[in-house]
């Protein structure tokens, strides 16, 4: 048995949800994937997959294993790139997933100065507010802005997203500017349709406050731009990361509040399956933003 293909057959079908997409993925039949399979039970001694007709679900066994069989597939496929790195050229499509603010703002120029440097490379940019499927929707590399990541999937940390509580000065013109978190009940709030939308949790020298938003917001999104906008126009005070706000509140167009508390900071991450239809592409890509984006004080914080 080729120990470390049937663990490739293992990472896949769990990735995959099936024997089939597994075979179907590396190319061997479906009866070759079960052998190597059952081939790595034997070999480690114990059951890593329940079947059934229905669906397959990892054994205790195989929640342990998983990750150890996946690091051995990557270090395989490192060691290979490696390797033949010097003969390789990038080229090739890579379909991206980002939120709509985040991916107009960044990661769309940050797209065209990589395919400036790689002439046979092709971008297709999917701007969502909507996590997506990688499997499913074909997705080669996603950025998330969160603290919680799927386990399932591989993520690599990028920078970090800042955010800050702001107004603009027509909204704050003859009402006080809230000086302690529990004064913002006395204002209105804009929200996000679903991030924080019943609370805000701020920190001050290691102390976390949650400070529940009184009642539903007057204007609430799924898109941080529109909440932007609202501040703009002195709809209320909103929640804005600081990649998006930072040029108002550099214009005096939005005011910062509560400057000693500071809301979550959320990591950036670049998320894909371990499964690489193009590894050399995915790989230079994702060191190219690492590169791009500081890990503690990215550019738009510099300012």
């Amino acid at each position: 048995m080729d120990t470390l293909q049937a663990m490739r057959v293992f990472v896949e079908v769990v990735e995959r949800g099936s024997l089939s997409a597994a075979a179907a993925s590396l190319d061997i039949s479906r009866a070759m994937a079960t052998r190597q399979l059952e081939g790595l039970e034997r070999w480690l001694g114990t059951r890593l997959l329940q079947r059934s007709t229905r669906r397959l679900s990892l054994t205790d066994a195989g929640l342990e294993a998983l990750p150890r069989c996946r690091q051995l597939v990557e270090l395989a496929e490192d060691a290979r790139q490696a390797a033949g790195a010097r003969q390789q050229q990038v080229r090739g499509l890579l379909r991206i997933s980002a939120s709509m603010s985040f991916a107009q703002l960044h990661l769309a120029a940050a797209a065209a100065d990589f395919l400036t440097a790689h002439p046979q490379t092709q971008i297709e940019l999917l701007a969502s507010e909507h996590p997506v499927n990688l499997v499913e929707d074909r997705i080669d590399l996603a950025l998330r802005i969160s603290n919680q990541l799927d386990p399932a999937l591989i993520a690599r940390r990028l920078s970090v997203c800042r955010s800050v509580l702001c107004a603009a000065p027509a909204y704050l013109a003859g009402r006080p500017a809230p000086e302690r978190p529990e004064q913002l009940a006395e204002h209105v709030c804009l929200g996000h349709a679903r991030f924080g939308s019943e609370e805000w949790r701020l920190r001050r020298a290691g102390q976390e406050q949650r400070v529940p938003l009184v009642g539903p917001p007057r204007l609430r999104s799924n898109e941080a731009t529109v909440l932007l906008q609202g501040a703009l126009a002195g709809a209320g005070i909103a929640l804005l990361p600081t990649y998006l706000a930072g040029p108002a509140l550099a214009a005096g167009q939005l005011q910062r509040l509560l400057p000693g508390w500071e809301p979550e900071e959320l990591g950036i991450h670049a998320v894909y399956t371990s499964r690489r239809h193009q590894p050399l592409l995915l790989r230079r890509f994702v060191d190219f933003l690492a590169e791009r984006f500081d890990p503690e004080r990215p550019y738009w914080d510099q300012a």
